[in-house]
């Protein structure tokens, strides 16, 4: 069953796009990104006469000087920020970006389906390294940095949906990735978990990655394919397999594809090393181990 056009009344659709194209201007300019998304957070959530108040000197409280700092990005933090092997230069813009679409995501507006689809598409097109037309994104989306992802046509990311890009995640055309989805591109050593290794994660073109799903990291879901619910994807599923369990297994082919399929027992073998990201880390660089244990077995 395919799905039905819905549209906005008139007068609000007109105000929704003025808005987004508002926004859309102001990043594309050689404004600081985070005063815009500073001034955007102020009006979604009503602010705009406590702010001012503020700034000119007025009383607030404790929790109303937190809350109107707190519209700017740079005073705040996100986990991604403590990653020794960041790029720092691109992390900066793409920070701000991600702290607008999380706190957009946070206001009354982005439940309204229409509107928010069109403002996370027009926020993509800033924060991704690629996206394609007609690409839809749903309410609780999260990214790494946001940076690192590639996103083809005609692509629906549901709600709930983890992307990690902490090396590289790419997500071709008409691919459907459902509620609760996890998508990831590094992994901790199973001794020193401080020792990160990335990698370039693939969706291919036309695949379907299913509820509460995770696709591990350096995995490669196959052209049309499709990773049934709560399946764990711990190396490649070829193309026009279905995949299930935990490690996910091919169990069939798609009916009519049997012809250009390779057979079942091809799928989950793992090239996660060929697709490695090596990073090397500044020798300046500060860095400390949060969990400061014994790496040494007993004797």
């Amino acid at each position: 069953m395919t799905k039905r056009h819905v549209s906005l009344p008139g007068a609000a659709d007109a105000g929704v796009g003025e808005f987004i194209d508002y926004v859309d201007e102001r990043l594309s300019s050689d404004e600081s990104t985070c005063e815009v998304v500073q001034d955007v957070l102020i009006d979604l959530f009503g602010d705009r006469e406590a702010y001012e108040r503020w700034q000119e000197g007025g009383d607030v409280s404790p929790a109303e000087r937190v809350r109107l700092q707190g519209y700017d990005p740079c005073n705040a933090t996100l986990e991604s920020e403590y990653y020794a092997e960041k790029d720092e230069d691109r992390f900066q813009r793409s920070k701000h970006l991600q702290w607008l679409w999380r706190q957009f995501d946070a206001t009354p507006m982005a439940d309204n389906v229409e509107f928010a689809l069109r403002f996370r598409r027009m926020l993509a097109d800033h924060l991704f390294a690629e996206c394609g037309d007609d690409c839809r994104f749903f309410k609780g989306i999260s990214f790494t940095y946001g940076h690192n992802i590639s996103v083809g046509d005609n692509v629906v990311i549901h709600d709930d949906v983890h992307l990690d890009d902490r090396g590289q995640l790419t997500i071709g055309d008409r691919v459907s990735i459902s509620d609760g989805v996890h998508l990831y591109s590094h992994d901790h050593d199973i001794v020193d978990q401080t020792e990160v290794k990335n990698y370039h994660t693939v969706v291919e073109d036309d695949a379907r990655v299913t509820y509460d799903a995770m696709v591990s990291a350096g995995s490669r879901v196959g052209k049309n394919a499709v990773v049934g619910a709560r399946a764990v994807v711990q190396g490649d599923v070829p193309a026009h397999h279905i995949a299930v369990g935990m490690p996910a297994k091919s169990v069939r082919v798609k009916p009519g594809w049997e012809s250009v399929a390779e057979p079942l027992d091809a799928g989950g073998q793992s090239n996660k090393e060929k697709r490695r990201i090596d990073y090397d880390l500044p020798d300046d660089l500060n860095v400390f181990d949060e969990f400061q244990r014994s790496l040494t077995p007993p004797e």
